[in-house]
């Protein structure tokens, strides 16, 4: 992914106003983020628990989603959706976004099991390892897993809503 200013951030949203968009916390230290390793840009809202968010280029533009997701409580060993890695130990949170236009409005949403820490990117390139250790090992490529987040996310956010 290319590096992307708090500005791209803000203006990136689908499913949120422009107000919540300005409002949302964003990374602070975008300059020091990997970004020859992310997929997407994906964080937690330190101030919010329960609410997350994901930035990804498609094509040439960049298309963001504020999701939400559980906090607290046990859960059992899952595996993400989007990158395929097995976390023990509520690693895993199913995430809601609310969908674009009316069906958004009307309070429709969609979800998806992903990595809490929403590292899914670091996962697939083995950078980062699920705390408590890996329960299944995927050995594909690396160039197929990568190939899998990217196109994971991306039938995701197509089915966040028409943009």
């Amino acid at each position: 992914m290319l590096p992307v200013t708090e500005r791209d951030i803000r203006s990136s949203f689908i499913n949120c106003s422009k107000g919540d968009a300005k409002r949302l916390s964003v990374p602070a230290d975008l300059d020091g983020l990997p970004w020859d390793d992310l997929d997407f840009l994906g964080w937690t809202d330190p101030s919010y628990a329960g609410r997350c968010y994901v930035v990804t280029q498609q094509g040439d533009r960049l298309v963001g989603v504020a999701l939400r997701h559980e906090s607290g409580g046990r859960r059992p060993a899952q595996m993400c959706s989007i990158c395929q890695t097995t976390h023990p130990n509520g690693g895993v949170h199913l995430m809601a976004a609310r969908k674009t236009g009316d069906a958004g409005r009307r309070g429709n949403t969609i979800g998806t099991y992903m990595c809490a820490d929403l590292d899914c990117s670091l996962y697939a390139r083995r950078k980062k390892t699920p705390s408590g250790g890996r329960l299944y090992r995927d050995d594909s490529p690396l160039d197929d897993r990568i190939e899998r987040v990217r196109s994971n996310l991306d039938a995701f956010i197509a089915r966040v809503g028409a943009y």
